[in-house]
């Protein structure tokens, strides 16, 4: 079937039901932001691959709503579709409650499949249509009835993570997130988050494409920690570790006859926590809302883990830094395309030993598909690298000690000035980051100008955050801090990580992003304060061939030298002659 095919026939469904509207997000059973191929119901439905959107679709009319990362990307994904596209963020554009709300009756029934429908949009859904007598279908996933070749769920196997690498026992952090339900006057936590919940038990699984986590739900009382899950995905030593810390370990079909018997005060994120499990507890169950305990608890790396990570990223950049020397000196040799050199860079990364795999699908683009920020590249979409514009490649690995997210924006040959002047803004953007002191208890909003300012002098801005969170061999992209201009209040604490990826993108043209992974570390104590700075964790060059260095202040050239002397001090050493002599070339001062 094709994409409108299949709309037809969910709609097909709809009637049965006697349903006048149905609700598609983009995430799994447990609120993932990327997940396994089995929910990727939106996606399917709708063709558009991006990681983030919601599709609706009424009896007449269907649109799909999604951020600036994917304007570009889904209005071509969405052409002769049927589908209308909602510009998320954007004046003029309603969201899909308010779309909603004019285009239901009283009496209409609204329907979704409460698993990957979260409590808390529930709950703003009811609060939007508590004018009008709408009903409401939380258990129906409709999509299951017509993908009927639906991939079907992981039956990889859980592995233990070694207490070398996580630094903290699960027991110790079992205490520690007890003690935070005592002073909620908590019974029962439910935790429903794969990345928190791998951390919190110090497990890791390949369920998920990229994201070593394990398809679980974990509830944890005062005296008793059940972990719900495929039994088939636990060895034998493996069920022997976790038992022997008191973890019982039973089938995920059993959690909502297993809840339903519980009773006390629930805490729970009701954005983390799909609809339905929220409805399976007990109705006497106290339920408070809450942000997960273990989102901050894990964003705070501790010693060991920072002491690891600072190891992963140096073999990382390395690995990074001989697939630029290669591409440098290859396009005008031979016939290079965007998945040739994701293919590539997947080859050096595969040289480190301990190397797990990708953090993520690999976006290599060249010219002008770089506008599309998550853009990743395809047989029918690859594009050849040739002299005249930028290569863009955002990757990252997998590793026992961390999570890398980089990217580089190389110039392929000879750019316009008014290319390079783009590439400067973004360097001084990164820059005025990394160079960034703050008082503690600043939030990321609050730095957020600092990468915009240069950008915004030319009246161009971009249209995602500047920085995320990234996880300890977990989730890439990792909560609950942000480098945004969200008002997001959390403030940044030593030992988080961050990254620091300001960018122009400007369609028909070119994409220009440059990231890295930075540490918050303690910068000094005085009468007004405590202060922190950032420490940068990967040393990979910034082509310095597309910059115009008239651009930039003596600060920022000081800033950029420095930099490239550390690039040079740290990676030198692990390069064959003909890459150190580029690498020297690459990190002269500007």
């Amino acid at each position: 079937m094709d994409v409108k095919e299949r709309i037809a026939a969910l709609r097909n469904e709809m009637r049965v039901e006697e349903i006048s509207a149905y609700i598609i997000p983009s995430s799994d059973n447990h609120q993932s932001e990327y997940f396994e191929d089995h929910w990727k119901s939106r996606q399917w439905l709708s063709g558009f691959t991006g990681s983030a959107g919601t599709l609706v679709v009424t009896m007449e009319k269907a649109g799909l709503w999604t951020d600036g990362r994917y304007f570009i990307q889904a209005e071509k994904q969405l052409n002769n579709t049927g589908i209308k596209l909602f510009k998320m963020g954007i004046p003029g554009f309603p969201t899909y409650r308010e779309w909603l709300l004019s285009e239901l009756n009283n009496e209409d029934v609204v329907g979704f499949d409460g698993k990957v429908y979260s409590s808390q949009d529930f709950d703003l859904l009811k609060d939007q249509f508590y004018e009008k007598e709408i009903g409401f279908i939380a258990n129906n996933d409709l999509v299951d009835r017509i993908w009927l070749d639906r991939p079907k769920l992981s039956k990889n196997k859980l592995r233990i993570q070694d207490i070398k690498f996580a630094g903290k026992s699960r027991h110790k952090k079992i205490e520690e997130i007890r003690e935070k339900m005592r002073l909620k006057k908590a019974d029962i936590y439910f935790l429903s988050s794969l990345d928190d919940i791998a951390w919190a038990l110090n497990i890791r699984g390949n369920d998920i494409d990229a994201f070593p986590v394990v398809d679980s739900f974990l509830i944890i009382e005062m005296s008793k920690i059940t972990l719900y899950l495929d039994l088939d995905k636990v060895d034998e030593n493996s069920q022997k570790i976790l038992n022997n810390d008191g973890i019982i370990l039973k089938k995920q079909s059993d959690i909502c006859k297993d809840v339903n018997k519980l009773y006390g005060s629930l805490v729970y994120d009701p954005q983390k926590t799909g609809v339905y499990y929220l409805h399976c507890f007990n109705r006497k169950v106290k339920k408070i809302k809450i942000t997960d305990f273990t989102g901050m608890m894990k964003a705070v790396k501790n010693n060991i883990e920072i002491d690891n990570l600072k190891k992963t990223c140096l073999k990382d950049s390395v690995a990074v830094t001989k697939f630029l020397y290669w591409v440098d000196t290859s396009y005008d040799k031979m016939e290079l395309s965007e998945l040739s050199v994701s293919e590539k860079l997947l080859e050096f990364r595969k040289q480190i030993e301990d190397f797990q795999g990708v953090s993520f699908t690999t976006i290599a683009a060249y010219g002008e598909n770089a506008a599309m920020m998550h853009y990743a590249p395809k047989k029918d979409s690859n594009a050849e690298i040739k002299a005249g514009n930028f290569l863009l490649v955002d990757s990252g690995g997998q590793y026992p000690g961390g999570t890398t997210d980089v990217t580089r924006t190389v110039v392929i040959g000879n750019v316009s000035n008014e290319a390079k002047r783009h590439f400067t803004l973004v360097v001084k953007g990164y820059i005025g980051i990394n160079r960034a002191v703050f008082l503690e208890g600043t939030r990321g909003c609050n730095l957020d100008i600092l990468a915009r300012e240069p950008i915004w002098q030319e009246q161009i801005d971009y249209k995602c955050g500047t920085g995320h969170g990234v996880g300890f061999n977990l989730m890439v992209h990792e909560g609950p801090h942000r480098l945004n201009q969200a008002l997001i209040d959390v403030p940044f604490i030593e030992g988080m990580i961050i990254t620091d990826e300001p960018g122009i993108y400007l369609e028909g043209k070119h994409g220009i992003r440059i990231e890295n992974d930075l540490l918050v570390k303690n910068y000094g104590q005085t009468e007004s304060g405590k202060f922190l700075n950032f420490e940068v964790l990967n040393f990979i060059p910034i082509d310095i061939d597309a910059i115009i260095s008239e651009l930039l202040t003596f600060e920022e050239k000081k800033f950029l030298n420095e930099y490239h002397q550390q690039v040079w001090e740290k990676i030198s050493p692990y390069l064959d002659d003909d890459e150190r002599k580029w690498l020297e070339k690459k990190t002269q001062n500007v």
